[in-house]
């Protein structure tokens, strides 16, 4: 089931999310979420225009949002998405029809490009991402630090407008 993101989704998100702040390099920070302030984000998001959208599978959820690239009027039309599946969703289209989604719903409100900021320890996202049409834009060498050593982030981009 595939649906904009509700307050019962909140506790299953932040679980997913801290698992990969605390376990992997996905994503840079070390700081866990929490079920007020991933809520106070989707509000925000959707004051914008935006969408977190949630795919579940039974006791599984994974998620893909979306907002502003950068701040100011110059990037209104550039959005920056985030899309996290737990292992049990992985490689089952989950990934994919969340991405579809994000692509319809800023095309919708506008954009003209959507961007992936992927670690470069993360081959099977930039893998991903490339299956979908994302093309690598930069790559940024020790951007990030995690686990005590540095991080590439790959910036891949798609022309969705």
């Amino acid at each position: 089931m595939l649906r904009p993101a509700e307050a019962a989704d909140i506790p299953g998100l932040v679980t997913l999310w801290n698992a990969t702040i605390r376990d992997t390099t996905i994503t840079f920070t070390d700081c866990p979420k929490t079920e007020e302030g991933l809520a106070a984000a989707i509000a925000g998001r959707r004051a914008r225009g935006r969408e977190v959208f949630v795919v579940r599978d039974g006791g599984d959820v994974g998620f893909a949002a979306y907002d502003q690239f950068r701040d100011g009027p110059g990037y209104a039309h550039a959005m920056e998405h985030t899309i996290l599946l737990p292992p049990a969703l992985r490689g089952r289209g989950a990934g994919r029809a969340l991405m579809e989604r994000i692509e319809s719903h800023a095309r919708a409100g506008g954009a003209h490009t959507l961007f992936a900021a992927v670690s470069g320890e993360n081959e099977a996202g930039i893998a991903f991402h490339a299956r979908l049409g994302f093309d690598v834009s930069a790559r940024y060498p020790e951007t990030g630090r995690k686990f005590g050593r540095w991080l590439d982030l790959v910036l891949m981009m798609k022309r969705i407008g």
